[in-house]
């Protein structure tokens, strides 16, 4: 928390118009005291102020009522609770689309990546020929020089590389 808040603060002060915008007047963190602690840690040090909220959840985890640092509960009437329900959903839904698309990247990440000469466009033709890494490394040269912009001597380099 303390991490991802100073890095937020210090993009802010060194470039106002940047994608993050000058700094916020309210920051909400999803969590209790830690994470308020936290935050005010990170605000401290890059010497700005910045007032810091905490969220309480009820027993269905959604969110009741705000935290400050005093530990002192405000809370919340029915629209703003809606308002900061949107403002959960949508970080959160961010936050999992991110991630499955790291994931995504990393899982479609194969030694052909490695190998100078191969693009997306050659390793897209040479998995859809041979159907997985292994058979493209079991593959005859002759056979890989079948593949649209694989010559004798890249198939010789793609074999070397995948042994």
């Amino acid at each position: 928390m303390k991490e991802v808040i100073s890095r937020r603060i210090k993009h802010s002060i060194e470039n106002e118009k940047g994608a993050f915008g000058p700094l916020p007047d309210l920051i909400f963190v999803d969590g209790g005291i830690t994470q308020i602690n936290a935050a005010k840690e990170a605000i401290k040090e890059n010497g700005v102020n910045v007032a810091v909220y905490g969220m309480v959840k009820n027993d269905k985890h959604r969110t009741k009522a705000l935290i400050d640092e005093e530990k002192n509960e405000i809370p919340l009437s029915e629209n703003a609770m809606n308002l900061l329900t949107n403002f959960q959903d949508t970080v959160h839904n961010t936050a999992i689309e991110y991630h499955r698309k790291l994931r995504d990247k990393e899982i479609s990440k194969s030694k052909l990546d490695e190998i100078e000469g191969i693009g997306p466009k050659k390793k897209e033709l040479l998995l859809k020929e041979f159907g997985s890494i292994s058979k493209v490394k079991d593959a005859k040269i002759e056979e890989l020089t079948k593949i649209k912009g694989i010559n004798e001597e890249l198939a010789i380099k793609i074999k070397e590389e995948l042994e």
